[in-house]
């Protein structure tokens, strides 16, 4: 371990439901120190705190009277103003106004100010609402305070100087890979690394695998990583290829953002409740409706905790109005009915040439998340793999990831479904992973192949970029001036790379109004950066077009400031370009999203 390496090693899982904290102790005497789970102490009942695996991702307001009775202390938080974790999740399904739920999926909503206190929608009046980045920042504060009040004071190594792997959808925009690392900044972590959880799923079952990994698969294999969490839905494609002997892996693809998952699951399973219990005369507001919704995820969750959970579970709803009998509603939820919906409306059967159902869009809507108006994931599973998936190439492997694909029916019924597909016919699942745990335990064992020079996915950017260099010559009147395209980023690049070209000097522009073109190619992988292309229209593609003011103080508006270039494909999915004039000490930079393209 050198001077700059931290002691550990950390993996986070930042889950939808759930969130988890793996690390590996690299001052361990132990030669390959093994990748551990830290027990999250956080409330599971009042006055009560304990340890658990995973800390679920609520947040819960308590009242006044919650608060004042000191139900709810840590032993870093004496105020008890906010509940994190077992109880939160409990204690919210029965007062849905003060809990904040499915705060990453809201991280990720364009529609809506991510910065700005929105959550939970329908608060009581008492309730301080949190933003979606604030909730975020709040999950990975309690890791922080739960870890330092342990494993970091006893050992001197607090957990925001460890070196920090944070999971993300792969199908993340850069804005909410952005506002990611802000909760994080905020949070008090600065040495962070952002992993797409599809590829952090795969390096779990490298670890699990250990060396027997190479025995299991060949040059050619392609893995199919369906990741269903409780809020997303993402697929990657892995290929397996040879390099010198030694086999390699490169990611072919990423398909496109889902909003779907377990929570898209739980709200249906709730109308089906709902729809028996209005049949037995009795109606919902939408106040018991919400604490429905909750009351079926835990027992969704119960029914499906392994093949051997409960065949049905009753759930109780307190009464609003003295016409209702008794003063509560009760139903049944059983894994009949579990399986029946998801099974038939979240992983049907299809033809791999089916299109996901594409239904018109209301002008006017409630605020709330943007979910997929097809719910039907072997539909979206379909189109990613006819778009990405090579022709002459079969699948070879599924790798399953998301606490959806516990049960057990819900694997089958997908691998049957991908296996009535050509090109996937002879598809075979990969085991050995905890579908919990395996994002996080994956996160840490990619920082220990970072740091140990271990295997790795090649995750580069999927296009060459260029920016637009205008030609030095002659005005001609009537034509425009001749664009070249810069190579500035060569294909496959690996996010957290920095370029520079060094060896060539362009003029900017300063002080007044000016136009930069980005440019991007996947036919043109040989171009490496400073390579200057004159006749690129056939082969290169103009993306965008960003105008910008270069201020310069001292200098005149139009004044033309020599500078060379230098980027870097950052780990939130961003190209950033600085133009530097070292001399005068001036550098400008521009900021291009590569995850969009």
């Amino acid at each position: 371990m050198s001077e700059n390496q931290s002691r550990y090693i950390i993996g986070i899982d930042l889950g939808t439901t759930n969130s988890v904290l793996s690390f590996l102790d690299s001052a361990s005497s132990e030669d390959g120190a093994r990748i551990e789970l830290f027990p999250v102490p956080q409330v599971v009942a009042p006055g009560e705190v304990a340890e658990r695996d995973l800390l679920p991702s609520f947040i819960y307001i308590p009242t006044k009277q919650e608060r004042d009775a000191g139900s709810f202390t840590l032993p870093w938080d004496p105020f008890g103003e906010r509940v994190v974790g077992e109880y939160a999740r409990k204690r919210g399904a029965e007062v849905p106004g003060r809990l904040i739920a499915s705060a990453k999926s809201w991280l990720c909503h364009s529609g809506v100010d991510r910065t700005a206190p929105i959550l939970p929608l329908d608060a009581a009046e008492d309730v301080q609402k949190f933003s979606p980045i604030a909730a975020t920042a709040t999950f990975l504060r309690h890791l922080k305070a739960a870890w330092n009040h342990t494993v970091g004071e006893k050992e001197g190594a607090p957990l925001e100087e460890q070196e920090i792997y944070l999971t993300i959808p792969a199908s993340f925009d850069a804005v909410a890979r952005d506002l990611t690392a802000k909760a994080a900044s905020s949070a008090g972590f600065h040495r962070i690394t952002l992993l797409e959880e599809p590829q952090a799923a795969f390096y779990a079952w490298l670890n699990a695998m250990g060396d027997q990994w190479r025995e299991e698969v060949s040059p050619g294999d392609i893995i199919l990583v369906v990741d269903v969490g409780g809020g997303t839905s993402d697929f990657s494609l892995i290929q397996v290829g040879s390099e010198d002997g030694q086999l390699t892996l490169e990611r072919l693809a990423v398909g496109e953002h889902l909003l779907l998952g377990g929570d898209n699951m739980d709200l249906a399973l709730t109308y089906r409740v709902a729809q028996e219990i209005e049949s037995q005369g009795q109606k919902l507001d939408r106040f018991q409706f919400q604490t429905l919704w909750h009351q079926v995820r835990l027992a969704k969750e119960k029914i499906f905790q392994s093949e051997h959970g409960p065949d049905q579970v009753s759930i109780a709803i307190a009464g609003r109005g003295s016409s209702l009998i008794g003063g509560t509603i009760k139903a049944t939820v059983t894994r009949e009915i579990c399986q029946q919906v998801i099974l038939e409306g979240f992983l049907p059967a299809c033809s791999q040439d089916d299109m996901p159902v594409v239904r018109p869009v209301t002008g006017l809507q409630e605020i709330g998340l943007p979910y997929c108006s097809d719910t039907a994931i072997t539909r979206h599973l379909a189109a990613f793999l006819r778009n990405h998936a090579p022709s002459h190439t079969a699948i070879s492997f599924v790798l399953f990831n998301g606490g959806v694909f516990k049960a057990q029916v819900l694997r089958d019924r997908l691998m049957e479904v991908i296996r009535s597909w050509d090109v996937a016919s002879e598809i075979r699942p990969l085991s050995g992973t905890d579908l919990d745990l395996a994002v996080s335990l994956g996160a840490a064992h990619f920082g220990k192949a970072r740091r140990s020079d271990g295997i790795r996915i090649k995750s580069g950017v999927p296009l060459s970029y260029y920016i637009g260099v205008e030609s030095a010559g002659l005005a001609v009147p009537g034509m425009p001036p001749v664009i070249k395209a810069l190579c500035i980023v060569p294909k496959g690049l690996e996010e957290g790379s920095d370029v520079e070209i060094p060896e060539r000097q362009f003029g900017l522009v300063v002080g007044q109004k000016v136009q930069f073109m980005f440019l991007g190619s996947n036919q043109r992988p040989q171009d490496q950066p400073g390579d200057m292309v004159e006749n690129w229209h056939d082969t290169i593609e103009q993306i965008s077009i960003l105008e910008s003011v270069m201020e310069a103080t001292g200098l005149e508006p139009g004044t033309v400031v020599p500078v060379i270039i230098k980027a870097r494909v950052t780990e939130v999915g961003t190209l950033s370009i600085s133009l530097v004039n070292q001399e005068k000490g001036l550098e400008f930079n521009l900021e291009f999203n590569v995850r969009e393209q």
